[in-house]
C-alpha cells in the first residue's frame, strides 16, 4: 500500500500536485480491535468526539483500505458507512457485503464469495463428482460462503454428505470430530471452505492419522498458501485463486530499505531481526546479536523478496489506484489532454464514495471497475497442488474461471491435472454409479437424491439415458431390444412364400390342383366308357373343375394379407366349397334316384334329369354367392395388424369384418355336407356295383372330421398358424374327396380295364 501511494504521489498523470497521505492500523483479526479503529477513522486523530453539531474541525478520512477478513470488514463498514466512507477491501469475500442496504459504502477488488462458490460448485460438477464432503470456517467468510456454496450445489445436483463447522479457537475435541468425520465419509471429495487459520489446525489433526485418499478443493483463502503444501496427503488439491500479478518497481522498493529506516517501524523492526537473526538495539538476549549494519537484504531468500506471483498484494494494490482514481475524479479535470486539480477543494468522502461506483480504468494490464453491488468482475486461476519430481509439493496454474463468459464456457483448462495420490485419472465420488440405459433411478428412502438404487425398465418400457428418472414405453408398433435402452420396430409375421410351411402347402396344394386336372383328363380321354357314364359324367366334370379351384383357393391364404386378397380368400373358399359339395350332393342324389328308378312303375329320373341336376347345382350355388355378396358389401374382410397376440411381434392377418358372415358361409358349407353325408349313408346299402355312394360317405365323413376338428383348431391357433390350419383343413377335405370319389374309378379305368363294362356294372351279388 505504501508503495502504490508513493508511486501515486510522485506521478504526474494521476493526481498532479496533490499528495496522498495516509494512516495504517492492524486489525489483528480481532472484531474489538476492528471496531476501536472505526472509530479513530471517524474521528481521525482528534483524542476525544466532538459531540456539538460542528464536527467540520475534525480530521477528514476520505476512503479506507481493508480489511483482510470479512468479519471486521462488516464490523467496520457498519461504522464508518454511517459517515459516507468508502471502504475498499482486497480480501474480505464475504457474499453478505455486497448487500447496498446494510453496506451501502463498502467496495472490493477481489471477487464475492458468491462468485467463488459458484466457481466450486461448477467445478465439482465440471470432474463429474456428485457426492461430497464440505468443511468451513465458523465464521463470516466461512458461514456465508458455504451457505451460498451449498445453494450452488443444489442448483448443480450435488449432495452433501456432511457439512462441518469449526474455529481455530475450539477445542481440540471439536476439531477431532471434524477430522473424524472426514475420516469415516464415503465421499471421497472434500470441498473446504476455510480461512488459512482453521484449515492448518484441521490439517494438523488429520495428520495425526491420515485419512483415506480424499480429493481437496479448497477456496482462495488457503489453496495458495506455501506453509500448507507440507502436508503430502493433500497433494492433488485443487482450487480457485486470485490471478497472480507482477507489480513493476515493487521489488526494488521493498530492497531499497536501510537499518535506521527499518527501526523507525516496530513491524520492519521484527521483520529484520527474524530475517537476520539479530537485534537493532542492545538486547540481553545472548542468542541474538546486535545487527551491525552490514545485513544486505538484497541477499535474502524469503516470501518478502519474492514478487514473482503476487495475488492479494495485487488487490490492495488495485484498491489504492481505486481510490486515487475516485479523488481524481472529483478535483480533476482534464483540458487539452492535462489534468488539472483543484488543490483547494475541501473534498468530502460522500464525493469520493460516489466517484469510486463510476471507477473503469486499466493497471498494469489488469482491468478495474465495479458492479451495482460494489464488487468487481470474477477472474479466478484454477490451482493444482502438483508433486514435483523432487517429491515437494508446488502450486500449478491448470486453468482459469471466467464468470464475465457465457454459461458452460466459464472454465478453461490449459493442462493436465493431478489428482489424489498423484493419480492422473479423475477420482471417482458418487453415492450411487450412474444408472445405465435400459434402467431407471430409485431414490434410497431417507437419503439424498443422488443416492438411488438402478431397477431395470419393465418389460415393454426403456430409458435411453443415463440416470434415467422414469421409464417410457415404446410406441405400439415398436418393442424394447433386449438391454431395453432402444425400440425397435417389431417383426411383422404372416404366412410368406418363402417359409418352409408355406411352401409345403403351397406344393401339396399344386399337386392337389394336378391330380384333379390329370383324373379330369382320364376321366374325359374314357368319357364313352360305362364307368364314367354310369357315374353321371356331367356332375364329374363339375365336380373336378370345383377341386380344382378348392385346391388353388388355398393359395389366396399364403402372403401378405391385403384388401383383395382379404376378401378373395373367404369368399372364393366358401363358394367353391359350395360348388363342390353341391356336386356331390346330385351325384348322391343321381345315385338315390337311379336305384329307385330300376324299380317297377318308377318314374322319378325324369324329375331329376341332367336339367334339374344343374339346376340344383346352381341354386345350391347361387345362396353361398348371395351370402358372401352381402358380406362383402356390409362388412367385408380387411388386413389388420394384430397387436394383441403378441407383445414382441405383430401378426399381419385378415380381420373377419363381420363374423356373422364368416360363420354363415362355414355354416352353409356344414349343412350341406351334412345332408349331403345323410343322404350317402342311405344309400350305403345300395348292391356293390353301385359303390360310388359308400365312396361319396367315406369322403363326406373325412370332410365333416377335418371340418368338425378345424374349428377349435382355428380359434385357439395363434398368429400365422391359424391361416396354417384353414389351408390345411381346405387342402386335406378336398383331397378327401378326389381321393374317396374318383381313385376307385380311375383305378378300374387304368389298371382293371375287364371291370368297365356295362355287364359288370349291372352284375348284382
Amino acid at each position: 500500500m505504501v508503495f502504490a501511494i508513493d508511486e501515486i504521489n510522485n506521478s504526474t498523470e494521476l493526481l498532479p500536485g496533490i499528495k496522498l497521505g495516509y494512516q495504517i492500523y492492524d486489525s489483528c483479526v480481532s472484531v474489538p480491535v476492528a471496531v476501536h479503529i472505526a472509530f479513530q477513522l471517524t474521528n481521525q486523530q482528534d483524542p476525544v468526539f466532538y459531540k456539538g453539531s460542528n464536527c467540520s474541525h475534525s480530521g477528514v478520512v476520505l476512503a479506507a483500505v481493508g480489511d483482510s477478513a470479512s468479519t471486521p470488514s462488516i464490523s467496520i463498514s457498519s461504522i464508518i458507512g454511517s459517515f459516507n466512507i468508502p471502504l475498499v477491501s482486497y480480501f474480505a469475500t464475504c457474499a453478505c457485503l455486497s448487500d447496498k442496504q446494510q453496506f451501502p459504502t463498502f467496495f472490493r477488488t477481489i471477487p464475492s464469495d458468491q462468485f467463488q462458490a459458484d466457481a466450486l460448485a461448477k467445478l465439482v460438477k465440471f470432474f463429474g463428482w456428485t457426492w461430497i464432503g464440505a468443511v468451513h470456517s465458523d465464521s463470516d467468510y466461512g458461514n456465508n460462503g458455504m451457505a451460498s456454496f451449498l445453494e450452488a450445489a443444489m442448483r448443480e445436483g450435488i449432495c452433501v454428505e456432511y457439512t462441518e463447522s469449526f474455529f481455530r479457537t475450539d477445542p481440540k475435541s471439536t476439531i477431532q470430530r471434524v477430522a473424524d468425520v472426514i475420516r469415516r465419509s464415503t465421499a471421497v471429495v472434500v470441498v473446504a471452505f476455510t480461512a488459512l487459520g482453521e484449515m492448518k489446525v484441521l490439517l494438523e489433526e488429520l495428520a495425526r492419522d491420515p485419512p483415506p485418499p480424499r480429493q481437496w478443493i479448497g477456496s482462495e483463502a488457503w489453496i495458495t498458501d506455501p506453509n500448507l503444501m507440507s502436508f503430502s496427503f493433500c497433494a492433488g488439491a485443487i482450487g480457485v485463486a486470485i490471478q497472480q500479478s507482477a507489480i513493476p518497481g515493487l521489488r526494488e522498493f521493498l530492497l531499497d530499505l536501510s537499518p535506521s529506516e527499518v527501526a523507525t517501524s516496530p513491524l520492519l523492526t521484527k521483520f529484520w531481526e527474524d530475517a537476520f537473526n539479530c537485534s537493532l538495539k542492545e538486547t540481553s538476549d545472548s542468542d541474538k546479536k546486535v545487527c551491525d549494519g552490514t545485513e544486505d537484504i538484497k541477499t535474502l531468500n524469503s516470501p518478502y523478496t519474492e514478487t514473482s506471483q503476487l495475488r492479494i498484494t495485487n488487490m490492495v494494490y488495485k484498491a489504492v489506484y481505486a481510490i486515487a482514481n475516485a479523488i481524481q475524479n472529483a478535483v480533476c479535470n482534464k483540458t487539452n489532454g492535462i489534468s488539472q486539480c483543484d488543490k483547494h477543494i475541501r473534498l468530502k468522502p460522500k464525493q469520493v464514495f460516489k466517484e469510486l461506483k463510476e471507477v473503469n480504468f486499466s493497471k498494469n494490464g489488469y482491468h478495474v471497475s465495479f458492479d451495482a453491488n460494489g464488487d468487481p468482475v470474477a477472474f479466478y486461476e484454477l490451482i493444482n497442488w502438483q508433486k514435483s519430481e523432487s517429491g515437494i509439493i508446488e502450486l500449478v496454474t491448470v486453468g482459469y474461471y471466467d464468470a464475465s463468459l457465457p454459461r458452460g464456457q466459464e472454465f478453461r483448462i490449459s493442462r493436465n491435472l493431478t489428482w489424489l495420490d498423484g493419480g492422473t485419472q479423475v477420482p471417482v465420488s458418487v453415492c450411487s454409479e450412474s444408472c445405465p440405459p435400459g434402467t431407471r433411478k430409485v431414490l434410497q428412502k431417507g437419503k439424498p437424491i443422488c443416492c438411488y438404487d438402478c431397477i431395470p425398465c419393465p418389460e415393454e418400457e426403456i430409458s435411453n439415458i443415463t440416470d434415467a428418472p422414469d421409464c417410457f414405453p415404446c410406441p405400439r408398433e415398436f418393442w424394447p431390444n433386449p438391454k431395453k435402452d432402444a425400440c425397435f420396430p417389431k417383426p411383422v409375421e404372416f404366412l410368406s412364400f418363402d417359409e418352409v410351411l408355406s411352401i409345403i402347402l403351397a406344393v401339396f396344394s399344386v399337386c392337389g390342383a394336378c391330380l384333379a386336372i390329370i383324373t379330369a383328363v382320364v376321366f374325359f380321354y374314357h368319357r364313352a366308357t360305362p364307368i364314367v357314364r354310369a357315374n353321371n359324367s356331367e356332375l364329374s366334370f363339375l365336380l373336378l373343375f370345383s377341386l380344382i379351384l378348392c385346391f388353388l383357393c388355398s393359395l389366396t391364404f399364403i402372403g401378405a394379407p391385403s384388401d383383395w386378397s382379404c376378401m378373395l380368400r373367404h369368399t372364393a373358399f366358401g363358394i367353391t366349397f359350395v360348388l363342390c359339395i353341391s356336386c356331390v350332393l346330385g351325384k348322391t342324389i343321381v345315385v338315390l334316384m337311379a336305384f329307385k328308378a330300376t324299380l317297377p312303375d318308377s318314374n322319378v329320373m325324369k324329375w331329376f334329369g341332367p336339367l334339374q341336376q344343374r339346376m340344383t347345382v346352381m341354386f345350391l350355388t347361387l345362396i353361398q354367392v348371395i351370402i358372401c355378396t352381402l358380406w362383402l358389401v356390409l362388412s367385408p374382410p380387411f388386413p389388420v395388424k394384430n397387436l394383441t397376440t403378441y407383445k414382441e411381434k405383430i401378426i399381419l392377418e385378415c380381420a373377419l369384418g363381420s363374423a356373422v358372415g364368416f360363420w354363415a358361409v362355414l355354416g352353409y358349407i356344414g349343412l350341406l355336407a351334412v345332408f349331403c353325408f345323410v343322404l350317402a349313408v342311405l344309400a350305403r346299402k345300395l348292391p356293390d356295383n353301385f359303390n360310388e355312394a359308400k365312396m361319396i360317405t367315406f369322403s363326406m365323413l373325412i370332410f365333416c372330421a377335418v371340418w368338425i376338428t378345424f374349428i377349435p383348431a382355428y380359434v385357439s391357433s395363434p398368429g400365422k398358424y391359424t391361416v396354417a390350419v384353414e389351408i390345411f383343413a381346405i387342402l386335406a377335405s378336398s383331397f378327401g374327396l378326389i381321393l374317396c370319389i374318383f381313385a376307385p374309378k380311375c383305378f378300374i379305368i387304368l389298371f382293371q380295364p375287364e371291370k368297365n363294362t356295362k355287364k359288370y356294372l349291372m352284375n348284382k351279388k
